[in-house]
């Protein structure tokens, strides 16, 4: 266990196996059909089988699954309110379009983000660093990435530790003392997770890593049906789009 749920999910996943390829061609079909085909009934039908394929056959649990997708539904409904919202000289009101243009935002937003969080859920971030190196991506973007997720788990173990200690002194006993015990852990781990970061890089100075950190990648076999089963499976969803629309 990571101590991050979308990883943990992906490691549990029955395709965590399958190679990163494959998903990833799944992947950016249907975010491409998501942002092609029209909202009524394209962008439905590929989020039904984002979430689809996610529940049943790689076996994310539901739980998690939806908790992933809260933050990217607030960020939709704010990005959908300010481009439903005009201001005029009359003062603030509700553009023209408003409902088809909310809906538009709404529809291919949720469908293309099941779809990413397809990829999410059911791949590691271990699994993708590599391939993004085989895909050529710039190393530097390669190791920041790097960087940023082997962060997340030392803030993670910082938090929780100050958090028991806080709770075992009945830190979080009254909103006062929540509030102020709140404000003590976002500082104490801050400051913690920065002195951990630079002892880690005096640590891989110290020992001449001069270069990106590289590891021995495992290799996962492309499927041939998985591969058939996307590209057959994605021509029809774009036949059924044209069909019902």
């Amino acid at each position: 266990m990571t101590g991050l749920a979308v990883d943990d999910a992906a490691w549990a996943s029955t395709w965590r196996p399958r190679a990163v390829g494959d998903k990833l061609l799944l992947t950016l079909g249907l975010v491409l059909c998501a942002l092609v085909l029209p909202v009524w009934p394209g962008s439905l039908l590929v989020g039904l089988t984002a979430v689809g394929l996610a529940l049943g056959p790689a076996r994310v649990p539901a739980r998690v699954f939806a908790r992933a997708v809260r933050l990217p539904l607030a960020f939709v409904a704010v990005g959908a309110v300010t481009a439903v919202v005009q201001v005029s000289t009359d003062g603030i009101g509700w553009a023209p379009d408003a409902a088809a243009t909310g809906g538009a935002l709404v529809g291919h937003a949720l469908a293309g983000g099941a779809a990413v969080m397809l990829l999410a859920t059911t791949t590691p971030v271990s699994d993708l660093l590599p391939a993004l190196r085989r895909a050529r991506v710039p190393a530097a973007v390669v190791e920041v990435a790097s960087m940023i997720y082997r962060l997340l788990f030392v803030l993670l173990i910082s938090m929780r530790t100050i958090r028991e200690a806080q709770t075992s002194r009945l830190g979080y006993s009254t909103a006062r003392r929540s509030y102020r015990s709140s404000g003590l852990l976002a500082a104490a781990v801050l400051t913690r997770s920065w002195d951990r970061a630079r002892r880690l890089q005096g640590g891989l100075a110290g020992r001449g890593m001069t270069t990106d950190l590289r590891v021995l990648p495992e290799v996962l076999p492309s499927s041939r049906s998985f591969l058939a089963g996307t590209v057959l499976g994605l021509t029809v969803l774009c036949g059924l789009t044209v069909v019902l629309s």
